[in-house]
């Protein structure tokens, strides 16, 4: 049996507004946008070389959700976007205007620097050590 991890969902604000940050702040592809109801739409963004993983931004609903946009981890990092060239894409992304909260360092692990999507979920710019 074979089985992967395909996607995770992001709860945001407005589909447009999420849709544009992740295609004009990240460069991230727009994958699929369908209409289901009149308030539901079923979008999958994801990086334009990587179709095994994808955001499925997902608008909340009611109060509950509402109040998890933007810390879905409780003020952790959430979300990790690895890359090859860690000094293009971080020059690349604060061009864009993506906010960093914590500037480039050198861990153990790789390259990394956290920067905050629109709504201020916390990511992970990694480039991990080979």
């Amino acid at each position: 049996m074979k089985r992967t991890l395909s996607s995770m969902s992001l709860i945001v604000n407005d589909y447009d507004e999420a849709i544009k940050f992740y295609t004009e702040k990240l460069d991230f592809q727009l994958i699929e946008d369908t209409k289901i109801s009149e308030n539901k739409r079923w979008v999958r963004v994801g990086p334009k070389d990587n179709q095994d993983f994808c955001l499925l931004l997902a608008k909340a609903s009611n109060e509950i959700q509402k109040s998890f946009v933007g810390n879905q981890s409780g003020g952790r990092v959430f979300l990790f976007l690895s890359t090859d060239d860690f000094e293009r894409d971080y020059s690349q992304l604060r061009q864009n205007g993506v906010e960093f909260v914590r500037e480039s360092k050198t861990e153990p692990y790789g390259k990394v620097a956290v920067f905050k999507d629109l709504y201020g979920n916390l990511w992970d710019l990694i480039e991990p050590k080979e």
